[in-house]
């Protein structure tokens, strides 16, 4: 009966997924952007900000982060973003500022969210929506698979990988996760929990 229960909550809690539900409204990857454990969160190219310079609407400005990591503001060209937290760029902002304008206060706001490449989640294969979305602490593959819209029709999701590094110098892991089991079936033994830079494969099937 408990077993049952279980499975029936996460149909409902994943509803959204086209491989268990007829429609669905996708979710933006930004919605999965979150500070990750331990610290603020870690700005990477393709990340949108709002830069508000107080008493300066001329100075403001909303603008991505270019592929080289830097955004270039009136009065401040070329400075790096990637790899910084928004609390650090405002400050160095700032300080770049301050040769212009007295005592300047800087805030810088996330509009959306891609994060460094070594802090992404990929999903390649037979998701519905293979993509790369920021990760954030306690993601799991539920968390994922979510976000990528369940498998398709063609997935072998039982044969699904987690491919790892826990090093720069560390050969690769492959962990396997049976997706079909946990996205129709409820088995919550197969909701692994992962980690920065972690590739979710999902081959197809053979027919």
């Amino acid at each position: 009966m408990l077993q049952r229960r279980q499975s029936a909550i996460l149909c409902m809690a994943l509803a959204a997924l086209p491989a268990l539900a007829g429609c669905s409204t996708p979710r933006p990857a930004t919605e999965l952007a979150a500070p990750v454990s331990g610290g603020e969160y870690i700005l990477g190219a393709g990340d949108t900000l709002s830069v508000f310079v107080h008493r300066a609407p001329e100075l403001s400005a909303e603008l991505p982060i270019r592929p080289d990591g830097r955004v270039s503001l009136p009065l401040v060209p070329d400075i790096q973003a990637a790899g910084r937290t928004s609390s650090a760029l405002a400050t160095s902002i700032q300080e770049r500022l301050r040769t212009y304008v007295r005592e300047p206060s800087v805030t810088v706001m996330v509009r959306s969210f891609q994060g460094p490449p070594d802090r992404q989640i990929r999903v390649i294969g037979e998701a519905a929506m293979p993509m790369a979305t920021p990760y954030r602490d306690g993601m799991t593959v539920l968390d994922v698979m979510i976000s990528a819209r369940g498998l398709t029709r063609y997935a072998a999701g039982n044969r699904a990988a987690i491919i790892r590094r826990n090093g720069p110098d560390e050969p690769p892991v492959t962990i396997p996760v049976r997706l079909t089991d946990l996205l129709r079936n409820g088995d919550m033994s197969q909701d692994v929990v992962m980690r920065p830079g972690d590739t979710l494969i999902i081959p197809q099937g053979w027919f």
